[in-house]
C-alpha cells in the first residue's frame, strides 16, 4: 500500500504559495499592451506628417513646410546614395506624386493605427513604405557613393524593418479591438476580412 503525499501532485496543479492563478500574466495585459503599442506606432506615423506639413522645426524647418511649398520627399530621397535603387529614388525626389503619396500614407496609416480600424491595410501599406525607406538608406552598404562611411549598425535589420514587423503583429493580433474601434469596424465590413 502506497501513501500519497501533498508533494506528489502533478506539477501543473501546484501553485507556489506566493502566487495565485490570476497572477502574471494577468488577463487582458497582453491586449492592453498591444493597444499601447498600436497607439504609439500611430503617433510615430502622425508626427512626421505634422512636422513635414507645418514645418514644426524638428526634421523640417518652417521654411521647408509642405504648406509653404517645401517637398516632404526631396531631402530624404535626394540623399539616397547607396544601393541599387538610389537612381530611382533620385528620380522620385520632390515629385508631386511622391510627395502626395508619402504624406497621405503617413496620415492614413497613423489614423488607422490610432483608431484601430483597417489594420491589415495599414500593415501592408506601412510595410511597403518602410521597406522603401529601408532601401533608400540601404543598410547593407558600408560606404556611400562618395566613399564616406554610412555608419550602418546592422547590414540587414534596422528600425524600418522592425516597425514593419510591429505593424504586421498588430494586424495579426487584432490589436484594434482593445481601446479602438476594431470590433465595430469588423462588424461594418462583414466578410471582407482583408479590410480588417
Amino acid at each position: 500500500m502506497s501513501v500519497k503525499h501533498e508533494h506528489d501532485k502533478p506539477t501543473a496543479a501546484r501553485i507556489p504559495a506566493h502566487r495565485t492563478e490570476t497572477d502574471s500574466p494577468r488577463p487582458g495585459y497582453g491586449a492592453r499592451s498591444l493597444a499601447v503599442l498600436r497607439i504609439a506606432a500611430g503617433l510615430l506615423f502622425l508626427w512626421p506628417f505634422a512636422d513635414k506639413l507645418f514645418g514644426l522645426g524638428y526634421a523640417t524647418p518652417a521654411s521647408g513646410a509642405w504648406l509653404h511649398g517645401g517637398s516632404p520627399t526631396y531631402g530624404f530621397l535626394s540623399k539616397a546614395d547607396a544601393g541599387p535603387l538610389a537612381p530611382m529614388f533620385h528620380a522620385w525626389a520632390g515629385t508631386w506624386w511622391a510627395d502626395w503619396l508619402f504624406m497621405l500614407s503617413l496620415l492614413a496609416i497613423g489614423l488607422a493605427l490610432i483608431a484601430g480600424a483597417g489594420l491589415r491595410i495599414a500593415a501592408v501599406s506601412g510595410t511597403v513604405l518602410l521597406v522603401l525607406m529601408w532601401a533608400a538608406e540601404w543598410p547593407p552598404a558600408r560606404t556611400t557613393g562618395a566613399g564616406a562611411p554610412t555608419h550602418s549598425t546592422n547590414p540587414i535589420l534596422d528600425y524600418h524593418l522592425v516597425y514593419a514587423l510591429v505593424l504586421i503583429a498588430l494586424a495579426a493580433t487584432c490589436a484594434g479591438d482593445t481601446w479602438g474601434i476594431g470590433r465595430r469596424w469588423a462588424a461594418l465590413i462583414g466578410h471582407r476580412t482583408w479590410l480588417r
